[in-house]
């Protein structure tokens, strides 16, 4: 194991890993586990890593499986057995790390694949806006047209667009009105169509 999991045989090491109250402290019980200890931080680690094969994933598990194996080791019942529950806790532990990982690579993974989706509609939508509102604008009479396109394209007051055409204001008021009346009717069913946010 390179020394990732230092082999501890004495349970006051293994036990000063955890805070304080993290393991009920029985001096029998601990001398047992200790003695039934021999290479088990290494046969976790090896079960660990079979599993996940990665070495710093394989030593959390271990350690994990470690300090369960200890707090549960009063209750375990045929002590004999301490080798194959602890295998079975590590090999239980390390599948139940693969799963949750791969539930959240599918959770990033769909939420990666929504945003590009959503990006592409986004486009596809702005794409289709763009190309209504220009058939609308050239479907306007040429003195509506250039009377919205100088006052809300280009950003001209009533003023200077009467100015431009040399047209009286209430005219250039007039023909703005009925220029955005009918983009509005024209262009009714995409706003609708359009989903909020």
């Amino acid at each position: 194991m390179g020394g990732v999991w230092p082999i501890e045989t004495r349970m006051d090491a293994f036990a000063s890993r955890f805070p304080s109250g993290a393991v009920s402290r029985d001096a029998a019980l601990d001398r047992e586990f200790e003695n039934r200890l021999a290479d088990c931080p290494k046969l976790a680690y090896r079960v660990a890593l079979s599993v996940l094969r990665n070495a710093a994933e394989a030593e959390d598990v271990a350690q994990d499986a470690m300090l369960r194996a200890y707090r549960n080791f009063a209750r375990l019942r045929d002590r004999d057995r301490f080798r194959a529950w602890l295998v079975r806790t590590a090999w239980r532990l390390a599948l139940d790390r693969v799963r949750a990982a791969k539930r959240r690579a599918r959770r990033e993974r769909i939420a990666v694949e929504n945003q590009l989706r959503e990006r592409v509609d986004d486009v596809a939508l702005s794409h289709e806006f763009r190309s209504q509102v220009a058939a609308a604008l050239d479907a306007l009479p040429e003195k509506l047209r250039i009377v919205l396109v100088l006052a809300a394209i280009e950003g001209h007051d009533i003023a200077e667009v009467a100015r431009l055409l040399d047209l009286p204001d209430g005219t250039v008021k007039s023909r703005l009105f009925h220029a955005r009346k009918r983009m509005a009717e024209r262009l009714q069913w995409l706003v609708k169509n359009t989903p909020a946010g």
